[in-house]
């Protein structure tokens, strides 16, 4: 492993550190956990990471089953997914937070068992409502597993094998991702809907078992501020709920998007004086991790904006079936799949910086191939030629850089380093979804697939030039 990564120069602004106390039983070896514990730990973060990952894929593809059981609108149904992914946003900061004061493994162990509590709740749902509270509670659960997994990754593997632990935690959630319909529909083909939730219950138990083996890093003395994270919490569910009416009602999405600012000032101004703000603005002055950041955020919206428009492309434009449309986009993740451990090897050789520009430039170029190059005839094998480019490409981005952002930050903050990573993913998820949504509003169907494949090329290619922003000058990481 490479003992520095890319920073402008040594007088830059570091993060301050907090006060530790240690708990019971401190990981005695700070550089990793021994064999075989290291291996139990990982099933622990690898497993839970696999199971809210899996859930989200599964459900999605189980709202007409559900909608139409339970005598729900489709319009209504949608809240299945959106109270999930709205919790998860809301709170993966604060959970970052809460999990650096009580410690890193037992408030991850407790988003396990809130998860697992509340997949019961889902699968014993007789109305939506119900389900959308438990899908809730759900949400809750997954935002203590997201970025805390990242974190206690970094106490549970040396430092030369992170890059890998890494790359096998991006590969875990890539399977899982990939899996997740093709589960889901066989499920839906030999029982009902609720046994997609039923099925969290045993795999939820084995990992709580297994995270036991996890480490137990000190804890910080911060203090929990309330108010911030109510302000935290009204930001980002006033700007996703913003974004998601901005084109339908203009006049009410502008207005959440501007409550989402007031509050980002507000927020910014009660945490700027702190050592350890929720909003990681310690880790944001480190260049390195500013960068990767930035980066983090051009890429996933790139990766939102051409998921989004490709069913489209390959259904409407190309007159290919839904399956087929599946199909072509399976190489993406399968690619992805192949690049992360790839990655992980290349980034003890090669500057991170310029692994994720060229991973990132290279996901660019599948998308503007897919945008650009004329079709005619049969076109499964460009198209997945196309969406394998991009996949690879996304891989060699995505390790590295949540390597470097990890990485970045001291051992103490690594919480927070992971909050960052997740609100960057979500950020980047949303900000596509909002393109696609304009492109479609204001562009006729195939001027709109082909306008958003184009700007999702275009933010793949931001993403590789902020990254080579790390390039400027090298300086020791934080230990």
């Amino acid at each position: 492993m490479l003992s520095s990564t890319l920073q402008p120069n040594a007088s830059s602004s570091t993060p301050a550190r907090t006060a530790q106390t240690p708990e019971a039983n401190a990981v005695p070896d700070a550089d990793g956990l021994p064999l075989p514990r290291r291996l139990a730990a990982v099933a622990a973060i690898l497993g839970a990471g696999v199971l809210v990952v899996l859930d989200g894929a599964i459900a999605n593809i189980a709202l007409p089953s559900i909608a139409q059981q339970l005598q729900a609108a489709p319009a209504d149904a949608v809240w299945i997914v959106t109270a999930y992914q709205l919790a998860v946003v809301m709170f993966l900061l604060p959970a970052s937070a809460i999990g650096e004061r009580f410690g890193y493994r037992r408030v991850f162990a407790g988003g396990v068992a809130l998860f697992t509590a509340a997949s019961v709740l889902c699968a014993l749902a007789p109305s939506l409502p119900w389900l959308v509270a438990a899908r809730c509670l759900q949400g809750l659960g997954s935002a203590a597993v997201m970025p805390l997994g990242l974190a206690l990754l970094r106490f549970t593997y040396p430092r030369r094998l992170l890059a890998r632990s890494i790359a096998w935690n991006a590969l875990a959630v890539a399977a899982a991702s990939a899996a997740g319909p093709t589960l889901g529909a066989l499920l839906l083909s030999v029982a009902g809907w609720p046994w997609l939730f039923a099925v969290n219950l045993p795999i939820g138990l084995v990992v709580l078992v297994a995270c036991a083996a996890l480490p137990s890093p000190p804890r910080s003395a911060r203090q929990i501020d309330v108010w911030s994270i109510a302000l935290n919490a009204a930001l980002f569910a006033a700007f996703v709920m913003g974004c998601d009416r901005l084109v339908a009602h203009p006049l009410q999405g502008g207005a959440m998007l501007a409550l989402s600012a007031v509050c980002m000032v507000l927020l910014v101004r009660r945490e700027m004086p702190k050592a350890a703000p929720l909003i990681p603005l310690d880790l944001l002055r480190v260049h390195s991790f500013r960068v990767s950041v930035i980066a983090s955020v051009c890429c996933f919206t790139g990766q939102m904006a051409a998921l989004v428009a490709l069913p489209f492309y390959i259904q409407h434009e190309l007159g290919q079936s839904a399956v087929t449309a599946g199909l072509l986009m399976t190489p993406w993740p399968l690619a992805v799949m192949l690049a992360a451990p790839l990655s992980a090897r290349l980034a003890q050789r090669v500057p991170t910086a310029w692994l994720c520009a060229a991973g990132s430039a290279c996901f660019a170029l599948g998308l503007a191939l897919c945008a650009l190059w004329p079709l005619h005839g049969n076109p499964a094998l460009p198209i997945a030629l196309f969406t394998s480019l991009a996949g690879l490409g996304f891989g060699f981005f995505q390790t590295p850089n949540n390597q470097n952002m990890l990485l970045s930050a001291p051992k103490e903050r690594s919480g927070a380093a992971g909050g960052a990573q997740g609100t960057a993913r979500l950020t980047g998820l949303t900000l596509g979804s909002l393109g696609m949504s304009l492109a479609f509003a204001l562009l006729s169907p195939y001027n709109a697939v082909h306008w958003g494949l184009g700007i999702a090329a275009l933010a793949a290619l931001a993403g590789s030039v902020v990254s080579l922003l790390r390039s400027s000058a090298r300086t020791v990481v934080a230990a």
